[in-house]
């Protein structure tokens, strides 16, 4: 399945680099959202409050009563994840918040699943270097993604695995990267970070991996 994603800066729609260099920013995101009221899932990304900078709550709260999607940055509270879901959002995402000193925090997966419901978190997994990376990406931990799907899987509907080091540089998603991870996890597994053609996707499918899409959409290369 392929996942349009629409990620939001300064009330703005954007693509960025590795999170770092802005590539391409649109000032209407009523085109993308009617453009991507087809497909069964969206993502909607806050950049602003996943880098502790700001938010796009407004926006957020206008765009995701209309489309079918899964929210994330800057939710880090039990209220955060209820309030958003409150909006209209099918499902939230939560990363950095997994963490507690560098370390995975069970206890707050525990908290948030028994609070909105595993079927309605996912959990983020971003690798730098084969590592999982957190706050914006600023901060690079011990845990390897395959230990933190183990340790958290229980508490999640599905796992978002974003392969930092080929975000937004369209040259392609490193499978063999997906493989152990789809071989570890019953649960839903959605891979970013590079995708840039159908036929990308369709060797996700066939492992059974669905696709979050972005700069490649964005450029026309996959059409939307």
């Amino acid at each position: 399945m392929l996942i349009p994603s629409i990620d939001l800066m300064g009330g703005k729609v954007v693509q960025l680099v590795q999170g770092k260099k802005k590539a391409m920013e649109f000032d209407d995101s009523e085109e993308w959202v009617n453009r991507f009221l087809k497909y069964p899932l969206v993502q909607l990304i806050d950049l602003d409050a996943a880098m502790g900078t700001g938010n796009n709550t407004g926006l957020l709260k206008r765009i995701a009563p209309r489309l079918n999607c899964q929210v994330g940055g800057g939710i880090r509270s039990v209220k955060a994840a209820q309030e958003m879901l409150a909006t209209g959002a099918r499902r939230v995402i939560v990363g950095s918040s997994l963490f507690a000193d560098g370390r995975l925090n069970t206890d707050f997966a525990s908290a948030m699943a028994e609070s909105v419901g595993t079927d309605r978190l996912v959990f983020a997994l971003d690798a730098i270097g084969g590592r999982v990376a957190i706050q914006g990406w600023k901060k690079i931990t011990a845990v390897r993604p395959l230990e933190m799907i183990q340790s958290l899987d229980r508490w999640c509907g599905g796992f978002l695995y974003t392969h930092v080091d080929t975000e937004g540089l369209m040259q392609g998603f490193p499978q063999e990267v997906i493989l152990p991870l789809r071989q570890t996890t019953s649960k839903q597994l959605i891979a970013a970070g590079g995708i840039r053609s159908q036929e990308e996707i369709d060797q996700l499918h066939a492992i059974g991996v669905d696709a979050v899409v972005g700069m490649a959409i964005y450029r026309g290369l996959i059409p939307a």
